[in-house]
């Protein structure tokens, strides 16, 4: 037994350090993308100002050019009337305003693309970030959980065939979140993304056949499925790790996070009765994960249509009750041990709490958890 559980922790300590590797070269990629973004951002300026200081050289030009025109015209007309000279002078000014013009708008051309260039290609850099720091955060989630849940599990699993297949679990569960989450950025985020290089294909051409008017159109519902795109992400990172249980507590997070969900899925009710001071972070989390993953087998296994979770804060301990209306299980069924209820179980067991949870087929479900604060 002593031998398996050093080859488990020794598969841990390696994943720590393959996720750790991870995290810096993502990091490295964000960081990049920052510095390449902000060095194009200036030189979005700059061809900003130049194309303004082109445009303002050919109006001025083309007034001079139109002029120069109109007075060759008159000497045409009146040839008789000018000297050789002064017909001269008056033709090659008139050549060389225009054929100056024809520069400056030229000159004006490659500007503008150049600029448009700068910008799609800031949106894809601003995109990359944004998923880059997405990612940093969820390893960073990944290594918590790595560093702190896996190794107090670890302790506490002494038995060798159950730690085995305890194991097995974690990589089944790790797999299970990757395909969910290659699914969600699949279905929304990528595929937004391509609609959106597919509509900036639109905006050019259009801009290129001269219909301004379609092309800002065309931009500006570019621009609303950038805003999509990444409420999206927002989404997928809010659902690894809410940012509000460390800015604003566990009470806000939990009304935050069913506020979500009521807008997604079903009918759920949060009430509540808590102090007015913050839980250390350890009982945050764990509390805020219960309560998680408690209202996700509700809504994904149980098919619940409503759901009433409960929370009281004292002094002295907290306790939850999350209750819902779906089909239920059996519990004496050993299939239904599932490993969300095994993790749910042993959260508590390491903040010396207690959980039982309650459940019948065809009656719905009932988790009542009490954790002490210590």
């Amino acid at each position: 037994m002593e031998a398996k559980d050093r080859t488990l922790d020794y598969i841990i300590d390696e994943m720590i350090d393959t996720v750790k590797n991870s995290q810096d070269e993502v990091f490295e990629i964000a960081e990049d993308s920052r510095k390449e973004y902000e060095n194009m951002h200036k030189e979005l300026l700059v061809l900003k100002e130049q194309v303004t200081t082109v445009i303002a050289e050919s109006d001025q030009l083309e007034y001079k050019a139109r002029v120069a025109r109109k007075k060759l015209s008159d000497v045409s007309e009146n040839f008789q009337l000018y000297a050789e000279d002064k017909v001269r002078e008056v033709y090659d000014t008139a050549h060389r305003l225009q054929t100056e013009l024809l520069v400056k708008r030229d000159k004006e051309k490659i500007l503008r693309d150049r600029r448009d260039e700068i910008e799609l290609r800031l949106k894809s850099i601003e995109q990359m970030v944004e998923r880059a720091e997405s990612l940093v955060g969820k390893i960073s989630i990944v290594l918590n959980y790595l560093n702190e849940d896996f190794k107090q599990v670890s302790d506490l699993i002494h038995d060798a065939h159950e730690k085995q297949q305890f194991g097995l679990k974690i990589i089944e569960a790790q797999e299970e979140e990757r395909r969910r989450l290659s699914r969600e950025m699949h279905d929304g985020p990528a595929q937004m993304l391509a609609n959106i290089m597919l509509r900036s294909e639109i905006v050019d051409r259009t801009y290129k056949k001269g219909d301004i008017d379609s092309a800002v159109k065309e931009m500006r519902n570019v621009r609303m499925m950038i805003r999509e795109s990444l409420y999206e992400v927002r989404r997928i990172i809010y659902d690894l790790r809410p940012m509000a249980l460390d800015d604003l507590g566990l009470i806000p997070t939990i009304k935050k996070y069913i506020t979500t969900l009521e807008d997604q899925h079903t009918n759920i009710k949060f009430t509540y009765q808590s102090q007015d001071k913050r839980l250390d972070n350890q009982y945050e989390v764990a509390l805020f994960r219960l309560i998680q993953e408690s209202i996700q087998n509700a809504i994904k296994h149980a098919n619940a249509s409503s759901i009433n979770v409960y929370v009281e804060i004292t002094d002295e301990k907290v306790i939850a009750t999350i209750t819902d209306n779906g089909s239920g299980f059996e519990q004496d069924d050993k299939k239904d041990k599932s490993f969300g209820i095994i993790g749910m179980h042993e959260r508590v067991d390491i903040l010396d709490g207690d959980i039982q949870i309650t459940s019948k087929v065809g009656t719905g479900t009932k988790v009542w958890i009490e954790i002490p604060i210590v």
